[in-house]
């Protein structure tokens, strides 16, 4: 691949830069107005005047671009002021996002009133709370704070993470909810609230919860009451990208609408067959709420067939970058979404891995094998290219994945097209007993089958310390592999082992510094205290009798032991009553 035939890709990676760039040194308003200004010279004398040279334009179009980044993030960056609230309020509130359930509590996005001042936040509710609804007005007495970002650099920033989507405030509702129906519900609502409706008829269907659940995400995105059991086993073995609305999904979907458009026209409509798939893939995001998986998507699949009605030559470089454009125009925030990163890795790792890796399949000399060969391939390109961000931000991988990919993902395309069948179906309000009872029972046998292959504790790896410049490393690797699989011969295996030990050399120099590190540490997590020391590559922590283990594990353990590159992890108790530590001549409060 050729760079310079890719100025777009090059001029939005410039763009990228100018985000990140924004984003880690916080330059203020007079700062990013400087930098506007000379945007706009800069581009002004680009398009208005022919002073520049033909071999300078494109460095002054990256600075363009560049600052147009620092720009936009900055405009997109959200530094909402704190206002002074009682510790219990009256909140008057809409919801305007159901969320992930935990096991107490119903969650959802609301955009809220308490006083004069109008905020937005995570609402949280008893979990045997009736479900809230688009068609009220909701009034309460709530508690509100603001959440607090982790004193630990190990820690997830919940806080962060809320600020980068606007949200300032937790809300938490023990009292009695009343309503009022609304007059002022908007197009979106509506759908939103539809798809509620939709939601709620599967509810009352025969079908079993698991499937039930398995059915409102594999196709209408929620995934709110999935149980923790059913979430794990997708998560171990590797196949959660099955589960969530993606690529794969909107894929199928377009291609199932256009089969069965062009069948009943004539050849030469067949662009108006490509033009009402696109808008039914458009309609399909809308119901399910614009996702942000199912948007990036359904772009790149428009930008992609735009070039087909317009009798150009695809190109799929161009098409992710356009997308990764328009997305990032639009909110520069998604940037820092592991789902946006995930969804672009994975396009390019197909686009740079596929065709190599199918070149050593059998011959596909059948539609069947076509279908296979090209699932499979499909998928470990995607997850070669992923797999330096999974373990960047989840620490965990599972040998056993490659497996279920492979035995799994050919399936797919069938349970995706029998999946959605049957959403249309519920959604009518019909009730097929037969219909019902076969899916339930394909399911039943796939759920089955992922649990078995979730249950390889063996394979399955976690607390996998990765750091940026490793990332970067493993990235450089599966860059290298295409040419090392097209053709490997013994100057493309110098390469690839050249690099295997650049990466090998740098995670031991990264292991030394992290073991010379010793430190005490008291770590909080709720109403949970856990107390730690750490010496060299081993580290021990104590917690109190009582205390959810599973949840310090998952919180606190587990991180720890991947941020500081630990061997060992010892785990002991406290007694329940004890309130401080002395350790060596000093005293660590508990409480």
């Amino acid at each position: 691949m050729k760079l310079n035939r890719q100025p777009f890709l090059i001029l939005v990676t410039c763009f990228i830069l100018g985000i990140l760039f924004q984003d880690r040194l916080t330059l203020s308003g007079i700062g990013v107005y400087s930098i506007t200004g000379i945007c706009i010279l800069v581009f002004s004398a680009l398009f208005l005047t022919s002073y520049f040279s033909y071999k300078a334009r494109p460095y002054l179009l990256g600075v363009l671009f560049f600052g147009a980044g620092i720009t936009a993030h900055f405009i997109h960056t959200f530094s909402g002021t704190g206002f002074q609230q009682a510790s219990h309020s009256n909140v008057v509130f809409r919801i305007t996002k159901k969320l992930n359930s935990t096991e107490k509590n119903k969650k959802y996005e609301i955009e809220a009133q308490s006083g004069a001042e109008v905020f937005h936040a995570v609402l949280y509710i008893p979990k045997d709370h009736e479900e809230l609804d688009f068609n009220h007005y909701y009034q309460a007495l709530g508690y509100i704070s603001r959440p607090e970002s982790p004193k630990s650099d190990f820690q997830f920033d919940y806080a962060r993470y809320l600020n980068r989507k606007n949200i300032s405030y937790q809300c938490y509702i023990r009292n009695h909810i009343s309503s009022s129906v609304r007059k002022d519900i908007s197009l979106t609502e509506s759908i939103q609230q539809k798809r509620l409706e939709v939601l709620q008829k599967i509810d009352h269907t025969g079908l079993s919860k698991t499937t039930r659940e398995f059915l409102k995400g594999i196709i209408l995105a929620d995934r709110t009451e999935t149980d923790a059991v059913t979430a794990q086993d997708f998560n171990r073995s590797g196949l959660m990208h099955f589960l969530a609305i993606s690529g794969t999904h909107i894929v199928v979907i377009f291609g199932v609408v256009y089969i069965i458009l062009t069948r009943y026209v004539p050849v030469y409509f067949r662009k108006y067959a490509i033009v009402l798939s696109l808008v039914f893939i458009w309609m399909f995001a809308a119901f399910i709420g614009f996702g942000n998986s199912v948007v990036r998507s359904c772009i790149m699949l428009s930008v992609y067939y735009i070039y087909v009605l317009l009798q150009r030559k695809p190109d799929l470089l161009h098409s992710l970058a356009l997308s990764a454009f328009v997305i990032l125009v639009a909110d520069t925030q998604q940037l820092f979404d592991v789902g946006f990163q995930l969804t672009f890795a994975a396009v390019l790792g197909i686009f740079w891995l596929n065709r190599p890796i199918l070149r050593h399949f059998p011959k596909q000399d059948h539609f069947i094998k076509k279908i296979i060969f090209n699932t499979v391939s499909i998928s470990i390109a995607a997850q070669l290219a992923t797999l330096p961000l999974v373990l960047y931000y989840f620490h965990q991988f599972s040998l056993i994945s490659v497996i279920a990919n492979f035995a799994i993902v050919p399936f797919s395309e069938v349970i995706i097209i029998f999946s959605f069948v049957m959403t249309g179906i519920i959604a009518l309000g019909f009730d097929f007993t037969l219909l019902n009872s076969i899916y339930d029972t394909v399911i039943r046998w796939l759920l089955q089958a992922i649990h078995w292959f979730a249950g390889f504790d063996e394979v399955f790896l976690e607390s996998i310390p990765l750091n940026l410049v490793e990332v970067l490393l493993l990235s450089a690797l599966v860059y290298q592999m295409r040419f090392a699989i097209l053709k490997p011969d013994y100057r493309n295996a110098v390469r690839m082992v050249s690099v295997i030990l650049v990466f090998l050399m740098t995670r031991t120099i990264f292991n030394i510094i992290a073991h010379q590190r010793d430190e005490v540490m008291v770590h909080r997590l709720y109403k949970n205290t856990v107390f730690s020391v750490k010496t060299g590559g081993k580290a021990c922590f104590w917690i109190k009798g009582g205390c959810d283990k599973e949840r310090i594990m998952k919180n606190i353990i587990h991180p720890y032991k991947a941020s500081r590159r630990l061997n060992e992890v010892v785990v002991k108790t406290f007694p329940s009553h004890a309130y401080q530590v002395a350790y060596e001549g000093k005293i660590y409060p508990l409480n």
